[in-house]
């Protein structure tokens, strides 16, 4: 019996599965790109497409896409399949302590040492790349990549699908808008608008640029 199902086979499920290997006895991967099905990853088979999931009915589903945005496609698709929310797990490496007065979404996935304070809260489908820091009161809405090591002062919020580059840096108090990218590095001292992409230091907008809000399922792997 199935245990365990990864959604997309990404440089991120590989990741995972050196976390999850040991805790689960039988795991299997899904991707919608056909011509991965019958490879190995890690030893795990890619065994067909996303109605796969629905299949395993008794399956924990953990979805490993790189980029929020094909994250956020690939659960309201499972949704329509009948995946309903509690059977994501959530995900958090051994090396991470996780507070009373934190609070971790479904589907969410904090890497190796990730630093959480106190009173920090993450969405659900949010990832967390090594090496972050979340100190008091930062709020990480659904679907929002945290790369390795961010660092965020407190009272943060960052918005849904949001996606944050190795080593960026937000002062406390700012909001990154949703679907916003701060780019590897960035200082931000002022407030990122959603769908603004954000480089530099400090941090400022790349003119003309603006994210795309959709993300094709062939993306999720990253």
């Amino acid at each position: 019996m199935v245990d365990l199902v990864l959604v997309a086979a990404s440089g991120l499920a590989r990741e995972v599965l050196s976390i999850v290997k040991p805790r689960f006895a039988d795991i299997e991967i899904v991707d919608d790109d056909a011509s991965r099905w019958g490879h190995v990853l890690h030893e795990v088979p890619v065994t067909g497409g996303l109605d796969r999931v629905a299949q395993l009915t008794d399956a924990r589903v953990l979805v490993c896409a790189g980029h929020g945005n094909a994250r956020r496609s690939l659960v309201r698709r499972l949704r329509g399949l009948g995946v309903a929310e509690e059977r994501y797990l959530t995900l958090v490496h051994p090396s991470v302590e996780v507070p009373e007065t934190c609070a971790v979404g479904g589907g969410s996935i904090l890497l190796a040492h990730a630093v959480l304070t106190a009173d920090v809260t993450l969405g659900r489908h949010v990832v967390v790349m090594p090496n972050a820091t979340f100190t008091h009161d930062d709020v990480i809405d659904d679907y929002a990549t945290i790369c390795a090591g961010v660092s965020l002062g407190g009272g943060v919020r960052i918005g849904e699908a949001a996606y944050l580059g190795m080593n960026a840096v937000v002062r406390e108090g700012l909001r990154v808008g949703r679907e916003a990218t701060l780019g590897m590095g960035g200082v931000l001292l002022e407030s990122l608008p959603e769908s603004e992409t954000w480089a530099g230091v400090p941090a400022g907008a790349l003119v003309g640029h603006r994210n795309r809000t959709t993300a094709r399922p062939a993306e999720a792997a990253s």
